[in-house]
């Protein structure tokens, strides 16, 4: 094995130590779906630039999907709490538990207030939106990264000035671990998918 080939592990570990240590899982498996379900599109229709098309019609669909879930989600929790609480309340009479609230309204109330007394939540809260919002703008780049890698992969456009140099044979050697990373990922994926 030569140095070129030990060094390209090298990198290929340290970045999925680095995803997981820095808490970036999200953006590379974006990425590997997105590449994945671009290559199976062009696979289908034989034409880039209308797999691209289908491929931004599918993200689209999803992202319309998940915030119409989200919403329907929203809304809907009124009417659940106004359906439960009577329930969970007749539930913890019989077996004579004293609950803070007997409807939605009160239910609210005793939230907010314990919200209030508890500023560790709100913290949690704002947290859970920061990282939310983090992977949420990871993920539209690494969407950005998967449709430049599926119209023209590759390190350098321009052909080197000597193909013996240690910074061609070193992109050669990662690009060739993270096609084989790749590839293994497409093989567990098609197996997946034909399962």
């Amino acid at each position: 094995m030569t140095t070129a080939a030990r060094l390209s592990y090298a990198v290929l570990v340290l970045t999925i130590a680095l995803a997981g240590v820095l808490h970036l899982g999200a953006p590379p498996l974006v990425v590997f779906f997105s590449y994945f379900a671009l290559r199976q599109l062009y696979y289908a229709t034989r034409r880039k630039w209308l797999a691209l098309a289908l491929f931004v019609v599918l993200v689209l669909g999803i992202c319309a999907a998940a915030v119409y879930f989200t919403r329907a989600a929203i809304l809907a929790l009124p009417d659940v709490a106004d359906t439960s609480i009577p329930s969970a309340t007749a539930w913890a009479q019989k077996r004579q538990i004293e609950l803070p609230f007997t409807d939605f309204e009160s239910l609210r109330a005793v939230v907010i207030d314990t919200l209030r007394q508890e500023a560790q939540y709100l913290r949690s809260v704002a947290h859970f939106a920061r990282s939310t919002v983090t992977t949420l703008v990871f993920s539209i780049i690494a969407l950005v990264a998967a449709t430049s890698l599926f119209l023209k992969g590759g390190f350098d456009s321009r052909a080197p000035a000597g193909t013996n140099n240690l910074y061609s044979v070193c992109t050669a050697e990662v690009a060739k671990r993270f096609r084989d990373f790749y590839r293994s990922f497409a093989t567990v994926m098609g197996a997946q998918l034909t399962i």
